[in-house]
């Protein structure tokens, strides 16, 4: 079980707060607790997608405009990595893997 303002809760105000999910799908808890970058995976980008990378299924719970690449949700900004595995059929279409380097630089 997660409880994403408790892990909040010593965080100060004037930090920046960047989280590390597995999936997408807890978008709201995570805005809810005010954190400001969420980096996730678990979607795979749909690893079998309709040309343009339309994913044909997630298997998550949240929108489709959050299963791969930058989205943003409410004042969270979050990146869903597409990942470089499969996950039950080993392959994938329209959704070439990833491995993602961020680069965080402070702004001043």
């Amino acid at each position: 079980m997660d409880n994403l303002e408790k892990a909040a809760t010593d965080i100060p105000k004037d930090a920046v707060s960047l989280l590390l999910s597995h999936t997408p799908e807890i978008y709201r808890q995570a805005a809810h607790a005010d954190f400001d970058v969420m980096f996730c995976g678990h979607t795979h980008g749909g690893q079998i997608c309709l040309p343009g990378g339309i994913p044909i299924t997630l298997d998550s719970n949240c929108p489709r405009t959050m299963g791969a690449g930058k989205w943003r949700y409410q004042q969270n900004a979050s990146y869903t990595s597409v990942g470089a595995g499969t996950s039950i059929v080993n392959a994938r279409f329209n959704c070439p893997p990833e491995v993602t380097i961020h680069r965080l630089l402070q702004v001043q």
